[in-house]
């Protein structure tokens, strides 16, 4: 019974905490009072994406065992080691999917909707013949969008009623796909062998560390460039957090290159104190700039020139 909950990774559920800057958001745009049934939802939310999240765990964890052996930790899973069995793991993935839907179904039909399309990025990233994980840039960016959806279902458990700006959800999407790559950098370093990341995760084959930073580097841009658009149309004081988010870029990136980097896995961050420590500052700043308005800031977002 114990390996069978631990191919769940329940320690992961801590990734949901990914929902609460789109119900931030959701709070911050359409000004919904907190009420019992929101909390509820809230609540609710969390507890459906987890259940989902932990069935897209299972398959993956059943499905990539045959890859999982050549990988210096992974090898050590329990279903690499062959201790569990196939219809048992395929009841577990079954209802772990069935609980987080049923559960979304009664918060609302959009909330639904977001968790139905993670079930199936779980189908689509793990399963053959779709397996994107193995398709270079595509295994990132399909990873990644998991993200722009735990926001969606965030800013949906506040607010049924009004679709979140494109422009945040992009710049989402694209952090996301930024943390992704540098995990595989990290990765790809540890393994310290082509052919044998390859055989771990075909996708390697095509990758190296050089282009596996250059996309690091490409999706931060992205996501600076999506989330400043938001900022500017909505919100021109958190201009003054952009410097702050690419400080976070950069010592997050930093953290990837040490030995055995929590890069590899997002779930153990908390360990590295010093991240933590700035990624308080940056919420802190950032909730402060969305509740205060700074005049003189009105030009930025302006049409018309200055003059002289």
């Amino acid at each position: 019974m114990k390996d069978y909950i631990k191919i769940a990774r329940v320690d992961h559920w801590i990734k949901q905490l990914f929902i609460v800057p789109g119900m931030i958001f959701a709070l911050f745009l359409t000004r919904n009072p907190i009420t019992a049934a929101v909390v509820k939802d809230i609540v609710l939310a969390l507890i459906s994406t987890s259940f989902v999240a932990s069935a897209n765990y299972v398959i993956n964890e059943w499905l990539d065992a045959e890859f999982d052996k050549f990988h210096p930790t992974k090898k050590n899973r329990p279903v690499v080691s062959g201790n569990l069995k196939f219809h048992w793991v395929m009841t577990e993935y079954a209802v772990l999917g069935a609980l987080g839907l049923l559960i979304a179904w009664f918060i609302s039909r959009p909330v639904f909707l977001m968790e139905l399309w993670l079930f199936v990025m779980g189908i689509l990233y793990n399963v053959k013949p779709f397996r994107t994980k193995e398709i270079p840039y595509v295994d990132v960016l399909s990873e990644s969008v998991n993200n722009a959806i735990r926001l969606l279902i965030g800013w949906f458990a506040i607010s049924s009623g009004y679709l979140p700006p494109v422009s945040i959800v992009l710049g989402y999407w694209m952090g996301g796909a930024f943390l992704m790559a540098t995990k595989r950098y990290s990765e790809y370093r540890m393994i310290a062998d082509k052919e044998l990341a390859g055989h771990y995760r075909r996708s390697f084959k095509y990758y190296t560390e050089k282009s596996l930073l250059i996309s690091a580097f490409y999706y931060a841009l992205l996501s600076v460039f999506f989330c400043g658009v938001f900022m500017i149309k909505y919100k021109a004081e958190l201009i003054i957090d952009i410097p702050i988010m690419c400080g976070l870029f950069s010592l997050y990136l930093n953290i990837s290159y040490k030995e055995d980097s929590c890069a590899q896995k997002p779930e153990k961050l908390f360990h590295e104190k010093g991240l933590m420590l700035y990624l308080l500052v940056f919420i802190v700043i950032t909730c402060i700039l969305m509740m205060v308005h700074i005049p003189g800031l009105e030009w930025i977002a302006g049409k018309d020139l200055l003059k002289l």
